[in-house]
C-alpha cells in the first residue's frame, strides 16, 4: 500500500498500525497538502457484504459527529476492492503507551484525561452512536494532553464473534463490559464500563481482571469483582473509589447512566490531598450504598432430612478444609519489591526473581540505552506477596528510520517529507543561487538515524545582493543619468523626480541625488534626483586665436572647454603653416579653454 493513491487523493505514507479488522496508515491529502489518517478494511471482510454495508454506514453515522475531543472522519470511500476511511491525523501517542512513559501520572492529569473523554462520549451518546471498544489504544493524547477519542463503531460487527478466537480480542476484552461479554445489546452503559475500567487502570496501575486467555478474562468481568483500587493505591480517596466502582458495576442500571453524571461524580470525588486519615481508612471498609447491592433473592424453604443435614455437614468441613489449606498457601509474607529502573534487563530479572517476584518484560524504542530497564510497573518499595509478576518496559534503544533527501526541494515540501519519515527540523535562511524558498543543505546528510533527529535545513533566500558605490550624477542631464544607473544595475526613482530653481546648474541637469556619491549601495534599488528648473548661470563667450608655426608643414588643432557641462570639443582641425585660427567659444562660467596642437596642450584660459 505503501506509495499508493487512494481516490485519486490520498497518497499513502507508512503504516501507523492494525487491528482485527483493518490497518491503519499516514496518508497525505495531496488536495489540501495535509497530513491524515487511513484506515483500511482488511481483505478477510471484503467476501462479507453485509459487514461491508454497515462498515460504511457506522462511518457516515460517526462521521456527522463533531467535537474537538473525537477525531474527526473527513472522508468514507472506495477504490476496487478496497474500502477505506479517511480521518483527522494526530500528532501524538495512544493513551496505553502515554501510561507506560508515565507511570506515576497526577491525580489532576489522570481525571482531567477522563473527563474530556466523558466529553466525547456525551456527545457521541447524544447521537445515538455508542463506541462500543473505550480502552487506551483508542484514546490518542497529544504533547499538551489534549484527548481524542477514535475507532467509533468500527469494531460493532467484531466484538462478539472474535472474543474466543486465539488472541485477537485480548486487546479489547480487558475492558470489555459483562453485558459485552455475554453477547447481549450494548448501550451507552457499555462505554461508561470500559471508560470505568480505564480510569482503574490510570489510578492504580493495573487492570481489573488477568487471565490467560480472552475467555478468561471475559468470564471474570461478569463473575468477578475487582480488587479495591485503594488496596493497591491508598492515596485513592474512598468517594474515588466508589465512582470507579460503579463505573463498573456488573450491573447496567447500576452505574452512572450518562457520561455527564460520570464526569460530574468524577469532578466532586477529587480529594483535597493525598494524604489519607484514619477516617478515610474506616470509611474505607465500609460497604458500597444500597443501590449498588445485588437485588436480593426471594427465600426458598428448604426441608432438610438427617442425611441432609450429615451430607452438609461433610461438605463443610471438606470445605473448610480445603479454605484453610488455601489461606495457608496464600498467606504468605510481603516483601518490597526492589528497584531495577535503569538496570540491564538480566540483572532485573535475576534480583526480581531472587525475591520471588514473576517478570514480564516488554520492549519498547527508547532514547535508553538498549537492554536497559525503563520503568517497571509496581514502585520501588511497594510491599507485595511473593509470586506477583512484575511487568518491566525495556529499551530497544533508539528507533532508526530512513532520513530522505530533501536538498533541492521547495520548504513545504521538505517539511512534510520529514515530519512523515519521523523527523524535527530548524530552519535557517542563507543567500544561495537558487530560488528563494528551496532547501540548498541538511544535516545530517540522508540516510539511517534515530527518529525525532532534529534535521538543520539551510534554506535559500535568494542570491546574496551586489553592492556598489554610489556613482556622482550631479551635473548629468535626465538621459545621462539613466545611462549611469543603467551602467550600475540601479533604476531611477521617477515617482520621485523633482525639480528646483538654480543658478548653478543649467535647466534639466541634477542638482541633487539620494543616496549621495559614494555611498554603498545595493543593485536594483531606486535612486531619486532633482533636476534645475533654471534659469542657470549666463552663457558667456570667448575669442582663441592661435597662430600655426612656420616651421611645421600642418598642425592639428583641438579646442576644448570645461564648465557646468562638463568637458566636450569645440573645435577641431588641421591647418598649414603660418595659419591664424580665431574661433568664438562658448561657455558658463566658471570655465576652462584649452587649446591643443598636435594632441600636446599649448593654451590654457580659466574665465
Amino acid at each position: 500500500m505503501i506509495g499508493k493513491h487512494l481516490g485519486n487523493r490520498y497518497q499513502i505514507l507508512e503504516q501507523l498500525g492494525g487491528g482485527g479488522m483493518s490497518v491503519v496508515y499516514k496518508a497525505k491529502d495531496t488536495f489540501l497538502n495535509r497530513l491524515v489518517t487511513v484506515k483500511v478494511l482488511r481483505p478477510e471482510y471484503l467476501s462479507d457484504t453485509d459487514f461491508i454495508h454497515r462498515f460504511r454506514r457506522e462511518a457516515q453515522a460517526v462521521a456527522k459527529l463533531s467535537h474537538p475531543n473525537i477525531v474527526h472522519i473527513h472522508d468514507v470511500g472506495q477504490q476496487d476492492e478496497t474500502h477505506y476511511l479517511v480521518m483527522e491525523y494526530i500528532d501524538g501517542d495512544n493513551l496505553k503507551n502515554f501510561m507506560r512513559e508515565n507511570p506515576h501520572l497526577a491525580l489532576d492529569k489522570i481525571i482531567n484525561i477522563i473527563k474530556q473523554i466523558c466529553e466525547a462520549l456525551r456527545h457521541a451518546h447524544q447521537n445515538n452512536i455508542v463506541h462500543q471498544d473505550v480502552k487506551p489504544h483508542n484514546i490518542l493524547i497529544t504533547d499538551d494532553q489534549r484527548v481524542k477519542l477514535t475507532d467509533f463503531g468500527i469494531a460493532l460487527e467484531a466484538t462478539t464473534g472474535t472474543i474466543t478466537n486465539s488472541g485477537v480480542m485480548m486487546g479489547s476484552v480487558h475492558y470489555i463490559s459483562p453485558e459485552q461479554a455475554q453477547g447481549n445489546t450494548s448501550g451507552p452503559q457499555s462505554d461508561i464500563y470500559g471508560l470505568g475500567v480505564v480510569l482503574y487502570e490510570m489510578l492504580t496501575g493495573q487492570l481489573p481482571f488477568k487471565g490467560d486467555s480472552a475467555v478468561m478474562v471475559a468470564l471474570k468481568h461478569v463473575q468477578e469483582q475487582p480488587v479495591n483500587p485503594r488496596e493497591l493505591n491508598q492515596a485513592i480517596s474512598p468517594d474515588l473509589e466508589r465512582v470507579v466502582l460503579k463505573a463498573m458495576a456488573k450491573d447496567p442500571a447500576q452505574r452512572y447512566q450518562n457520561a455527564r453524571q460520570f464526569s460530574d461524580e468524577l469532578q466532586c470525588a477529587v480529594p483535597v490531598d493525598w494524604v489519607q486519615t484514619d477516617l478515610e481508612a474506616d470509611f474505607a471498609t465500609q460497604v458500597l450504598p444500597e443501590d449498588n447491592q445485588p437485588l436480593p433473592r426471594p427465600r426458598r424453604k428448604i426441608q432438610l432430612t438427617r442425611v441432609a443435614i450429615i451430607v452438609f455437614l461433610v461438605l463443610l468441613s471438606i470445605l473448610g478444609g480445603i479454605a484453610l489449606a488455601l489461606y495457608n498457601y496464600l498467606d504468605v509474607a510481603e516483601i518490597k519489591v526492589p528497584a531495577v529502573e535503569g538496570l540491564p534487563l538480566n540483572e532485573a530479572v535475576i534480583l526480581l526473581e531472587n525475591e520471588g517476584f514473576g517478570v514480564a518484560p516488554q520492549e519498547v524504542y527508547d532514547q535508553t540505552e538498549k537492554g536497559l530497564v525503563i520503568t517497571q510497573d509496581i514502585a520501588p518499595g511497594t510491599l507485595m506477596k511473593k509470586g506477583r509478576v512484575v511487568e518491566l518496559t525495556v529499551s530497544l534503544g533508539p528507533e532508526f528510520k530512513t532520513l530522505p533527501n530533501v536538498q533541492g526541494i521547495l520548504t513545504n515540501d521538505a517539511r512534510i517529507a520529514l515530519h512523515n519519515a519521523g523527523f524535527k527540523y530548524h530552519e535557517e535562511q542563507v543567500f544561495s543561487e537558487k530560488k528563494a524558498g528551496m532547501v540548498v543543505e541538511q544535516n545530517p546528510l540522508p540516510g539511517e538515524h534515530p527518529k525525532g533527529t532534529t534535521v538543520e535545513l539551510l534554506v535559500s533566500k535568494g542570491p546574496a545582493p551586489v553592492v556598489h558605490t554610489m556613482p556622482t550624477l550631479i551635473s548629468l542631464t535626465l538621459n545621462q543619468t539613466q545611462t549611469k544607473l543603467f551602467e550600475f544595475n540601479l533604476i531611477l526613482d521617477e515617482p520621485a523626480l523633482s525639480d528646483q530653481p538654480s543658478e548653478e546648474f543649467l535647466k534639466g541637469m541634477v542638482i541633487a541625488q539620494n543616496p549621495q556619491p559614494g555611498a554603498k549601495v545595493v543593485a536594483g534599488s531606486a535612486v531619486a534626483v532633482v533636476l534645475s528648473a533654471g534659469p542657470g548661470p549666463p552663457r558667456r563667450d570667448a575669442t582663441i586665436r592661435v597662430v600655426i608655426d612656420d616651421h611645421v608643414r600642418s598642425q592639428k588643432v583641438r579646442i576644448t572647454v570645461t564648465d557646468i557641462r562638463g568637458e566636450q570639443n569645440v573645435y577641431v582641425a588641421t591647418h598649414t603653416a603660418g595659419e591664424v585660427v580665431v574661433r568664438t567659444v562658448e561657455y558658463y562660467s566658471p570655465a576652462v579653454i584649452r587649446v591643443y596642437l598636435d594632441g600636446e596642450l599649448a593654451e590654457e584660459s580659466q574665465f
